[in-house]
Formats: structure tokens, sequence, C-alpha cells
């Protein structure tokens, strides 16, 4: 009893007054106003322009745009390295997360520095990394040549290019979230005789769960509409290395307009279901904190 209303009276002094938070209406108008307009300029009329272009000849173009055969073969091809890379990422995000998070070793730092490494790499920069490594002149070049392996201009070095941009998104998001949890939970769970699986799976993922589908969410958005990088080793051909983001621009440059932004609206309204998941997750993640929290205030 005595603790639980020490705790209480301790959350009561961490809150700050409503007279130390609350600015006149005046501020809060402007305010508000200036972030309106702010999204209104640089989201919501860039997003009403591109379906605007893209419908401007009509409904039938629009979908016709999307069942060119090359069309067909830049979303097949986007899907294709999204799904490779996203897995790939999660595992290693996961992995590398748990290490960081739950363990003290030798080269820690080293790794959290590779892990922000693609953060600070322009994704040009990192797709001519690849053709200086895999190139017909690179370092293994002659010998991929001798052995009939193509990676630059082909399916592997879109992926690999994809998998260096997007792999710190799932692991920044569970470092920090687990570092947070501590490894009681674990500890207690390991001393119970859980082996290291189903530690895993009764303990460490339920807790993560919201944070690891966050991660995988802002991942697959960076794959699909990577640019820079795969642009460097995918040859630009089209009907096989070309993907979406690629395609836009072949047909942007062809002043094919309207397919452009055909393709290009096909996109955005990926990125739109991105956020809506995103903001879907937060939510839930939200009030399932809350719902965890109110036991601890009713003590």
């Amino acid at each position: 009893m005595a603790g639980g209303i020490a705790t209480r009276l301790a959350a009561r002094e961490q809150v700050p007054s409503a007279a130390a938070i609350t600015e006149s209406a005046v501020v809060r108008w402007m305010l508000i106003g200036t972030g309106l307009v702010f999204l209104g300029l640089f989201l919501v009329t860039p997003l009403v322009a591109v379906f605007a272009q893209a419908f401007a000849k009509g409904v039938g173009v629009f979908f016709a745009a999307h069942w060119e055969p090359d069309a067909l073969a830049a979303i097949r091809l986007t899907l294709l390295v999204a799904v490779i890379a996203v897995p790939v990422n999660t595992l290693f995000g996961v992995v590398a997360s748990w290490a960081i998070a739950k363990f003290n070793f030798v080269g820690k730092n080293v790794l959290l520095a590779i892990i922000d490494l693609p953060f600070t790499v322009s994704p040009v920069v990192s797709g001519l990394i690849f053709v200086l490594m895999f190139g017909r002149q690179g370092w293994l070049g002659p010998w991929l040549e001798a052995h009939d392996l193509k990676v630059i201009f082909a399916v592997p070095g879109i992926v690999l290019a994809t998998v260096f941009v997007t792999f710190p998104f799932v692991a920044r998001e569970l470092i920090p979230l687990m570092q947070a949890q501590g490894t009681e939970e674990e500890e207690a769970a390991r001393v119970l005789g859980a082996s290291g699986w189903k530690l895993f799976r009764r303990v460490t993922l339920p807790n993560i769960k919201w944070g690891l589908l966050y991660g995988v969410i802002l991942c697959n958005a960076r794959a699909m509409g990577e640019f820079g990088a795969v642009s460097v080793v995918s040859g630009h051909i089209r009907g096989a290395t070309n993907t979406m983001p690629l395609h836009v621009e072949v047909l942007y440059n062809e002043y094919n307009f309207s397919a452009a932004f055909s393709v290009a609206s096909l996109l955005t309204m990926l990125a739109v279901v991105t956020l809506v998941l995103k903001s879907v997750v937060e939510w839930q993640n939200n009030r399932q904190r809350a719902l965890a929290a109110k036991p601890a205030a009713q003590e």
C-alpha cells in the first residue's frame, strides 16, 4: 500500500502542470497552421499532382501503362527483390539486435557502426562499390566471368544493392527496444529450463513483435522504392533489370508522361499503404503500452 502511494506521488511530481505546458490560442493556431501549410505544400500537393497526371489521359491509358510488358516485368522484379531483401534483413536485424542488446563482446561498437553504414553512405556510392567488387574489371569480376556468373547488370546485383541499403531498418528499430527491456525475463526463463528457441519464441518475440513489424514495414518500403544504388548496378535493361522506380525514369525520359506518372502512382499507393500500416502499428503499440501501464497505476 505504501509503495503504491509512493509510486503515485512520484508520477505526479514528474507530470508538469497544465499552466506550464499550455500556450495561448494564437500560438497554438499559428503552429497548427504552419504544420498544415507545410504538409499541404510538400506532401499533399505532390501526391495530388502525381495522380492528376496519371489520369490526365483517362482511365484506359492509366491501366494500359501497368499492363505493358516492360511495366509488368518491372513490377515483378520489384516484388522479387523485396521478397528476398526483406526476410534477409529481418533475420539479420533480429540476430544483430539480440547480440548487441543481450550480450557484451569485443567488437560490439564496430558492429553498431557497420549497421549504421548505409545511413552515412550515398546509395549511388554503395552501388559503385558493388561495381568495383563484382564488375568485369572489379576484384571478383574475372573469377565470376570464368565461372559464367553475372552479378552486375543482373538480378543478383540488384538484390545485393537493395539488401545493403535496407539492412539497418529492422536492427535499428529493435536494438533500443531490446536494450530498454533488459535481460531479466530471458534470464528467468533460462533458469526455469527454457531452451534457446523456446526462450526466443515465448519471451523475446512477444516483447518485440510490434517493433519488429514496424522495422519490416520500413524495410519493405525502402526496398520497393530504392533508386540510387539499384540504378548503378542494374544497367537499365528494359524488361530485365528495371525496377519500378527505374521504369518510371525511363518513361519520363522518353516524354511518355502519362505512363510514367501511372507507374509512379502505383509506387505512391504503396507508400500510402506503408504509412497506414506504420500508423496502425504505432497505435497498437501505444495501446498495448497503455494497457500494461494501467495495473501499475492502480496499485
